[in-house]
């Protein structure tokens, strides 16, 4: 198996979705380039199918996958929330691959259709909360107040964060945002979530030195292993997941590739459970 399986799959219960759009990135372009960049490093012989708690990724009926859409910036919330849809309509968990954080929001209005009365936890150094960021309210340093102002997340939980300003403090604060600061990352660990869960993993919630291959470098992040720690601690019906804003551009070696394929699989474990 050198490839998941395409879908429609009857037997599928993980459908997979790239998202290769980055044009509402305010800083470096490339994060367009990920999703096949996370589907070969899940495949590269450095490493195996397998997760860390012993669960067989390359096993029959586990994963349908619907390709990439190359939407337009226009085009992207409408074709990312109609992608994302026939998935869960054919009664898949849905993981995304983007594309820059922007996705997040058209990904998640389509998961609420079908589990209403969400949770989203959001791994990132940026609490994403701007009002309107250079002028763009649909930025990729935005999509949170968007998902909260439309009432989309009964519950939003962020953990890796250390650029909060005080303009998104304020809208933290406003919108009833949990902000777990870096010197908090633990009591994540403590949280317990009793509605579907959503989640949301920006590759730079990371330490650069875990992670160099993201358009933002932000000292003083997550190391892998903590990042997975909560990952692997949670007990919740994860009902849909992405990993964004990983920049192969950034990433000559591939070292972020292959952690970006490393959390893809340990999300997938926590949404077979």
């Amino acid at each position: 198996m050198n490839k998941f399986p395409p879908f429609p799959q009857k037997s599928a219960r993980i459908g997979l979705l790239g998202v290769a759009f980055d044009e509402n990135s305010s800083y470096k372009r490339g994060s367009a380039q990920a999703p096949q960049m996370i589907r070969a490093s899940f495949f590269c012989d450095s490493s195996n199918l397998w997760t860390e708690d012993e669960t067989f990724l390359g096993a029959d009926g586990i994963f349908a996958d619907a390709g990439d859409i190359t939407p337009s910036r226009q085009n992207m919330p409408v074709e990312t929330e109609h992608a994302a849809a026939l998935l869960y309509e054919a009664g898949l968990k849905v993981m995304a691959f983007g594309g820059d954080h922007s996705v997040t929001f058209p990904l998640v209005k389509a998961a609420v259709k079908h589990h209403p009365n969400l949770s989203i936890l959001h791994f990132d150094a940026h609490p994403d909360l701007y009002d309107n960021f250079e002028d763009n309210p649909n930025s990729h340093a935005s999509p949170f107040a968007r998902i909260m102002e439309s009432g989309l997340a009964k519950r939003l939980v962020q953990v890796g964060i250390r650029t909060i300003n005080g303009h998104q403090r304020q809208q933290a604060e406003r919108l009833g945002v949990e902000v777990l600061t870096m010197q908090r990352w633990q009591d994540v660990l403590d949280i317990q979530f009793d509605s579907p869960l959503y989640i949301s993993f920006d590759m730079d919630c990371l330490d650069p030195a875990f992670a160099p291959g993201v358009s933002h470098w932000e000292p003083g992040g997550l190391s892998t292993r903590e990042a997975l720690r909560v990952i692997q601690s949670l007990r919740a019906n994860i009902i849909g997941a992405d990993v964004v804003e990983l920049n192969p551009t950034q990433d000559p070696s591939n070292l972020t590739g292959m952690v970006a394929a490393k959390i893809f699989k340990e999300l997938v474990s926590r949404m077979l459970k």
